[in-house]
C-alpha cells in the first residue's frame, strides 16, 4: 500500500505492506530527515494530532495502528535548533547584534531628541490664543520636505533620515525590525534555494542581485565640515607653497550636532595629521594601512574630549602660467567635482570606517569620513571642498563592478566574468541612471560602459568658526613627515624647553615658578604636532603621553595648577632633567674684569680665556714666564709685550 507522510521536511510517500512492522516505516522516515533523533521521532495516523513515540510502538503493524492505504499520517521531532532561526530569530541575543552597539556621542544625543522643527505664530492664518496650536504653528518634523526646500538642505541628516523610516510604533516594534539596510550587490554564494551549483558555475533569479538604479543619496552622514581655526589650512598648506608638491593629510577631530539642519552632525577639525607620503605636481603617492595609524589614534582618544580620524584633505593646486599667485579653476559644473579614482579611493576608506548604529542589522551603517579638497576656486583663491560618496558607491565598489576612467568626471562599469581567465568571478548586473533630456524629459539610460561620477557624489557644507576656539593652542612645531621642509628633532624641543624656563617650572603648590610661565609652558605643549612626536622619541611613557595629550587640550590651560598631573610624572623628569643638561653655558654680558669691552668677534671666545686674561693683567694666575706689564691677544692669544692697542700679530684691537 501508499503510505503518505508529512513532516516539517516535506511531504513524502512510502511503499510499503499493511502487516510491516513500524520499524519498517520509521527508517523510511529517517532517511528523509536531516539531523534526525530517533529517541524524539513521533508519529501519527493523522496529519496533525494524536502523535504517539515510536519507541513506545515497536512490533505494532501499519494495520494496527490505523495507518490506511493513501491516507495523510504526521510525523515530527524534537532536534537541533534550525540554524536560520539562530542566526536571525528574534529571540537569539547572538541574531541581534544592533543591540549591543555603542554609537557615537553624536548619535547617542539625538536618540534623546525628538528633533521636531519649531515654529513661532503666524500672524496671518493662526486664530487661537497664545496657549493653543493649530496646523500653521505646530512643530513639523525635521524630515519636513518644505523645511527643507525653504532653507536650501538638499540631504536629509542621518537622523531625520531614521525618523522617516521609522514606524510610528512603540519603540519595541521598532528596535525589533532595524529600518536601515546596506546595499549588497554580491551573488548570494549559496544559492537560497539551493537547486544549483554556487556562482559561477550557476545562477538564478533568488542568488543575483537586482538592477541597480543609480539616484542621489537622500540623506547625508555628515552635515557640515567645520575647521577650527584658519591657521591649521595655512600650515598644511605651507608645504605646497615650498615644494609645489600636492600634500594628503588626516583630519583629527570629533562630531557635534549641527543646529543649521534638523538633526544634524558636524565634523569639527582640531588637527591635520600627515602620514608619510611622496608629493608629485599631478598627484601623490600614499600607503595603506599608513604608518602610526595606530598611534594616532590611540592619542587622539586620549584627549580630554576624545577625537578621531574625521576624514582626510589633499591639495590638487596648480598656479597659473600668466600669474603665479593664482590657481587654475579646475573643478567645477562643467568638469568635475571629485574624479572617478578620488571617488572609488574614498568608497574605499569609508568602507573600512563604519558608523556603529542600532538601526542596522548587522550593527554598523555607512561612514562618516569626509574628504575635504584643497583647490583653486574661480577668482585663483584657495578653498576647500568637502564631499561623501554615497552607499551605493562602497557597495558597487565591495562587489568590484565599477573602475576609474580616463575621463576623470566618468566612472566606468566592469565586464562580467567568470574567471574563465584565471581571475576572479564578477557578476555585474543592470545598471541604470536617470537624467533630464534636452526636452526637459526624465530619461532613463544604461549606465554601461561608463556613467558620470556625480550619481555618486553626496555634498557637504563647511566653514570656519566665527570665534575660533582651537583645542590646541599652539600650532608652530614642525609638521611631521616632512624631510627636508620641516624637520623634527629632539634638539628642537630641548631648546625650546629652556628657553621657556621648563626646567625650573615646579608644581603649583611649591610656589618659586612666575604663573605666566606656567601657561606659556602649558601653551606651548597644546601643539599636536609636538605630542605626537613626543609619543614616538621614547622620553615619555604610553601612560604619561596619555596625561600629557589630556593636560594639552583642557579648557583651563590659564590655570596655573594645570600642569601639576604631568609635572609629577617620572618621564616629565626625565625631560626636564634632559632639557637642563642640554642648555649651554651662558655667554658673558659684561667685560672682564679690567679687560676690553665685549666685541662683536667675541661670540666664539671661551669664557676661560677672558678669566686668564684679567689674571695676566693683574699678574696673578697666568704663565710664570709671563711678565706683568704683557697683554694677551683675545683673538689669538698672542702676549704682547708692548703698550699699543692693537696686536702685533693679528691686528685686531686688544
Amino acid at each position: 500500500m501508499l503510505v503518505r507522510i508529512r513532516s516539517k521536511d516535506g511531504n513524502f510517500r512510502f511503499e510499503l505492506q499493511p502487516t510491516s512492522d513500524i520499524s519498517d516505516l520509521v527508517d523510511k522516515i529517517l532517511e528523509t530527515t536531516e539531523n534526525a533523533d530517533p529517541v524524539t521521532l513521533t508519529i501519527s495516523n493523522q496529519p496533525r494530532g494524536n502523535e504517539t513515540l515510536v519507541s513506545a510502538l515497536k512490533g505494532r503493524s501499519l494495520k494496527s495502528l490505523g495507518i490506511r492505504p493513501r491516507s495523510m499520517s504526521g510525523a515530527s521531532q524534537e532536534g537541533p535548533p534550525d540554524k536560520a532561526f539562530t542566526t536571525k530569530g528574534a529571540t537569539s541575543p547572538a541574531g541581534r547584534p544592533w543591540e549591543n552597539v555603542k554609537e557615537d556621542a553624536v548619535d547617542q544625543y539625538w536618540r534623546t531628541k525628538d528633533g521636531k522643527i519649531s515654529r513661532s505664530r503666524d500672524l496671518n492664518f493662526c486664530k487661537h490664543g497664545a496657549n493653543a496650536m493649530c496646523d500653521y504653528c505646530m512643530p513639523m518634523e525635521p524630515y519636513d520636505r518644505k523645511f527643507h526646500q525653504d532653507q536650501n538642505i538638499k540631504h536629509l541628516s542621518y537622523h531625520a533620515y531614521l525618523r522617516q523610516l521609522t514606524p510610528k510604533t512603540s519603540s519595541a516594534a521598532a528596535a525589533a525590525l532595524p529600518p536601515l539596510v546596506e546595499p549588497d550587490y554580491r551573488v548570494n554564494v549559496p544559492c537560497p534555494s539551493g537547486n544549483h551549483p554556487n556562482w559561477p558555475a550557476g545562477i538564478c533569479t533568488g542568488c543575483q542581485p537586482s538592477a541597480i538604479t543609480l539616484q542621489s543619496q537622500p540623506f547625508r552622514m555628515v552635515d557640515h565640515l567645520e575647521i577650527a581655526s584658519m591657521e591649521i589650512i595655512d600650515r598644511f598648506l605651507t608645504a605646497w607653497r615650498t615644494t609645489g608638491l600636492q600634500r594628503f593629510g588626516w583630519l583629527i577631530g570629533r562630531y557635534e550636532p549641527y543646529d543649521k539642519v534638523p538633526m544634524g552632525v558636524k565634523a569639527v577639525v582640531e588637527a591635520i595629521h600627515e602620514p608619510p607620503q611622496e608629493g608629485e605636481l599631478d598627484g601623490l603617492s600614499l600607503g595603506l594601512p599608513w604608518q602610526g595609524e595606530t598611534h594616532v589614534r590611540t592619542l587622539s582618544a586620549s584627549a580630554s574630549t576624545p577625537l578621531t580620524i574625521v576624514g582626510y584633505i589633499f591639495t590638487d593646486l596648480d598656479p597659473t602660467a600668466e600669474d603665479r599667485t593664482k590657481n587654475v579653476y579646475k573643478r567645477h559644473p562643467g568638469s568635475f567635482f571629485l574624479s572617478s579614482l578620488e571617488v572609488l579611493f574614498a568608497a574605499h576608506l569609508q568602507a573600512q570606517h563604519r558608523t556603529p548604529s542600532r538601526s542596522s542589522p548587522s550593527g554598523y551603517f555607512a561612514s562618516r569620513l569626509v574628504t575635504a579638497v584643497l583647490t583653486g576656486t574661480e577668482d585663483g583663491a584657495v578653498d576647500v571642498a568637502a564631499y561623501q560618496v554615497s552607499e551605493q558607491a562602497v557597495g558597487m565598489l565591495q562587489a568590484d563592478m565599477i573602475e576609474a576612467s580616463v575621463d576623470p568626471g566618468m566612472m566606468r562599469v566592469k565586464e562580467e566574468s567568470r574567471g574563465e581567465d584565471g581571475g576572479s568571478a564578477r557578476y555585474v548586473p543592470d545598471v541604470f541612471f536617470r537624467y533630464r533630456n534636452e526636452y526637459g524629459i526624465e530619461v532613463k539610460k544604461s549606465a554601461k560602459p561608463a556613467f558620470p561620477v556625480e550619481y555618486l557624489l553626496v555634498n557637504v557644507t563647511h566653514g570656519f568658526p566665527q570665534n575660533p576656539s582651537p583645542i590646541f593652542r599652539s600650532n608652530h612645531f614642525a609638521i611631521e613627515n616632512r624631510p627636508g621642509i620641516e624637520d623634527q628633532t629632539i634638539e628642537q624641543v630641548m631648546r625650546s624647553l629652556n628657553e621657556l624656563g621648563a626646567p625650573d617650572v615646579q608644581v603649583s603648590k611649591r610656589g618659586g615658578t612666575v604663573a605666566h610661565r606656567r601657561v606659556e609652558l602649558a601653551k606651548w605643549l597644546s601643539d599636536w604636532h609636538l605630542i605626537a612626536f613626543l609619543g614616538t622619541c621614547g622620553l615619555l611613557s604610553e601612560d604619561d603621553t596619555k596625561v600629557l595629550v589630556r593636560i594639552a587640550t583642557a579648557q583651563n590651560l590659564d590655570d596655573p595648577a594645570v600642569l601639576d598631573p604631568l609635572l609629577t610624572t617620572e618621564s616629565w623628569q626625565t625631560v626636564a632633567t634632559f632639557a637642563r643638561e642640554s642648555d649651554p653655558p651662558r655667554r658673558p654680558t659684561q667685560p672682564a674684569p679690567d679687560g676690553p669691552p665685549v666685541h662683536a668677534l667675541d661670540e666664539d671666545i671661551p669664557p676661560e680665556l677672558f678669566d686668564e686674561i684679567a689674571a695676566s693683567t693683574r699678574g696673578v694666575g697666568g704663565d710664570s714666564g709671563r711678565s706683568a706689564g704683557g697683554r694677551v691677544c683675545p683673538h689669538c692669544t698672542f702676549e704682547n709685550m708692548h703698550g699699543r692697542s692693537d696686536c702685533d700679530v693679528c691686528g685686531l684691537p686688544l
